[in-house]
């Protein structure tokens, strides 16, 4: 069964919107090392390291605040209007870092206009999965959910491997002092294309037709938020889902996120090396969300993830040792890594999608997303600190046991989920 173009073009938008998401927050990750200094001097650079990291992370910790916002926009409104405004609200934020002054122009204000224009970043970015999820699942037939399901999550992946690819540039034209002095704004500047062109695509796309039905229905919920958070029908799927999440973040941001800081950091690695093992990493995040997303359209939502997140276990400590030693068949190892440890999230536009009905759908599959970045999006802090405070030759199974912390917060609720695949919208 083929995709109409219409179908397409819904599918296309939303995962344009998640890699402008992922591109911006891999911008930040990826220069945190150059501008810490910068926003945060100190003579201690991992106090800088940590303060920067603590200003992406708000980005994080805001969402969920978005997501309400915008869910219930996208529940009372119609999904597509959400989308245009998280987009449009996004790109000019990601745009807007590249214009902010450092510490040495004015002062203590520096950080507090970085950490004040992530915060709104965040609100905008945790209205964007929401809608863009459920009404690319709710547009999709039944056998094309899982695909399209890790194609979507996959976005993310893409934006990652966009802006490994513009930081490799960038560095290139920019190098040493003059990366510090220009070359980090202009990476920023760019993020501001990915979203002209998702809005360009989302103009034209249509909205979800189950949505319709039941607004010309009347069959809309007035308080989505209450019956989520506080009903019985569907708080225990909105907790599992929240627990999913924070499992899944925990385990990305703490291995994908945090890999440039440790490659640069803990290892013997320059800007140009690093920013050539993300473009692997991240394009085999990419493909590997895909292929957890086809899987579970195969064996069902649940195992797909299962078979991905035991698996990290066992590989998360040899494999991040073998990548800070760079040890031979490096890309190897990086691939490995990034297919095994980050892309079990493939399956979860569908999987949210499903377990929710169409009246709260937006609200509650964009919440539950964006509630496990509440405690999932500590990650990458916590790794620092464990990585910090251990020898160096203990690096690596710091990480890997931050890692497998993941793992362990994912697998509990994964388990006491309930199966989707064959469910009716």
């Amino acid at each position: 069964m083929s995709l109409t173009l219409a179908q397409k073009k819904i599918a296309i938008g939303s995962f344009l919107g998640w890699s402008l998401d992922g591109y911006d927050i891999v911008l930040m990750l990826l220069v945190i090392p150059s501008i810490s200094q910068l926003f945060f001097p100190s003579a201690d650079p991992v106090f800088s390291i940590l303060a920067t990291f603590a200003s992406y992370t708000v980005t994080l910790i805001m969402r969920p605040l978005g997501s309400v916002i915008f869910g219930i926009y996208g529940d009372k409104f119609g999904r597509k209007k959400a989308m245009i405004i998280t987009i449009m609200g996004f790109s000019i934020a990601t745009f807007v870092v590249g214009l902010l002054p450092t510490y040495l122009m004015v002062g203590v204000m520096a950080p507090i206009l970085l950490i004040l224009v992530r915060l709104i970043q965040g609100i905008f970015a945790g209205g964007e999965w929401g809608s863009g999820a459920v009404l690319t699942i709710e547009s999709m037939p039944k056998q094309k959910r899982g695909v399209i399901s890790g194609f979507l999550q996959s976005g993310f992946s893409f934006g990652f491997l966009l802006a490994a690819i513009s930081f490799q540039i960038i560095t290139i034209l920019f190098p040493g002092q003059l990366f510090e002095e220009i070359g980090w704004r202009i990476l920023f500047f760019t993020g501001i294309i990915p979203g002209f062109v998702a809005l360009f695509v989302r103009l034209s796309m249509d909205e979800s037709p189950l949505w319709i039905k039941k607004n010309k229905e009347s069959g809309l919920v007035k308080t989505p938020l209450k019956s989520i958070v506080f009903g019985k029908i569907h708080r225990k799927e909105f907790l599992l889902c929240a627990a999913i999440m924070t499992g899944l973040v925990y385990m990305y941001h703490g291995s994908i996120s945090i890999l440039p800081t440790y490659l640069g950091e803990f290892g013997d690695f320059q800007k140009e090396q690093i920013a050539l093992i993300m473009i692997y990493a991240t394009a085999s995040s990419w493909g590997g969300m895909i292929l957890t997303g086809w899987l579970s359209q195969k064996i069902g939502r649940k195992k797909s993830m299962l078979i991905f997140v035991s698996a990290s276990i066992l590989v998360s400590i040899p494999l991040a040792s073998a990548i800070l030693n760079n040890l031979y068949g490096l890309i190897l190892y990086v691939i490995v890594y990034a297919v095994v440890i980050s892309t079990a999230s493939g399956p979860i536009p569908a999987y949210f999608s499903e377990r929710f009905p169409t009246q709260i759908r937006n609200s509650a599959a964009g919440f539950s997303y964006n509630a496990g970045l509440i405690f999932g999006s500590w990650s990458p802090l916590i790794a620092l600190y464990f990585m910090s405070s251990v020898s160096k030759e203990l690096v690596p199974v710091a990480l890997g046991i931050n890692i497998m912390i993941g793992s362990i917060i994912l697998i509990i609720p994964t388990l006491l989920s309930r199966e989707t695949k064959d469910i009716e919208l």
